[in-house]
């Protein structure tokens, strides 16, 4: 085993966590013990995953209808079904997804899964040096950011914490887009239950899964530089829901917006 494999048995992965929440089996022993010390103390962080999931996938079906035909998803985590680039491809083939994340096993999985379709491709990259993502996905062409981009931000903001100006992150993207891009941007909210938050605290503090609650407006001002679409900016599981979801009394914030 190297040094990469053994990090990777030892150390827990935000994205391998959120995989064993959504039920996901891409994970290891150290996933699923820090998850579940997570579910111990907030029992509803698996509702929540789920719920954030479901937002995102509500939110790509329909801006897929609307005509978007290019995503830049950072922070993308194990790959799970119905998938981003499964949501584009049942309304056009020609849609043309990128999925970027930090953690190698998720390239690994992705390039396994989607190794006969070349519209869809896995890098590795870092949400905190969108240049180096961004050189990159010009570089090898892999999408015209001339043209209309949606760059997804999903449940990964909140592991930025303030010191690394995750608004500056987001206008890194935003200024890399054109005219008629979209950002679908989620994270964890500052008026979840104190009680939760603290205990989520408690045991995430110090790992890979430190979490940074932010209040509304700190949270409003990631989507400087774009509209927000209907409606608005609210809790994952009130945007746009399909059926009723279950409240949880930890809170994710998301919303869809378009650069004018």
């Amino acid at each position: 085993m190297d040094e990469t494999q053994r990090h990777e048995t030892t150390v827990p992965s935000a994205a391998r966590i959120y995989d064993y929440l959504l039920g996901g089996k891409d994970n290891y022993a150290v996933d699923r013990d820090a998850a579940d010390r997570l579910l111990a103390v907030v029992p509803d962080q698996r509702i929540l995953a789920r719920a954030n999931r479901a937002f995102v996938i509500r939110a790509m079906r329909m801006l897929a209808e609307r005509g978007a035909r290019q995503v830049l998803d950072v922070g993308t985590g194990i790959p799970t079904s119905p998938s981003i680039h499964e949501v584009f491809h049942a309304v056009d083939r020609s849609a043309r997804i990128v999925y970027v994340d930090s953690d190698p096993l998720v390239k690994v999985h992705n390039d396994a899964l989607l190794a006969t379709n070349d519209r869809v491709t896995s890098i590795e990259g870092d949400v905190r040096r969108p240049d180096e993502i961004l050189d990159h996905v010009r570089s090898h062409g892999l999408l015209d950011l001339s043209e209309p981009v949606v760059v997804v931000l999903a449940a990964v903001l909140h592991l930025v914490p303030d010191e690394q100006d995750p608004a500056g992150i987001v206008g890194r993207y935003r200024d890399a887009m054109a005219p008629g891009s979209h950002l679908v941007l989620s994270q964890f909210a500052a008026h979840s239950d104190p009680a939760a938050m603290a205990r989520l605290h408690a045991i995430a503090d110090g790992t890979p899964v430190q979490t940074y609650f932010r209040p509304r407006d700190q949270i409003l001002r990631f989507f400087d530089g774009f509209e927000l679409l209907a409606p608005g900016l609210v809790d994952v599981e009130r945007w746009r829901p399909g059926m009723d979801a279950p409240a949880t009394r930890l809170k994710i914030t998301g919303g869809v917006a378009r650069k004018s």
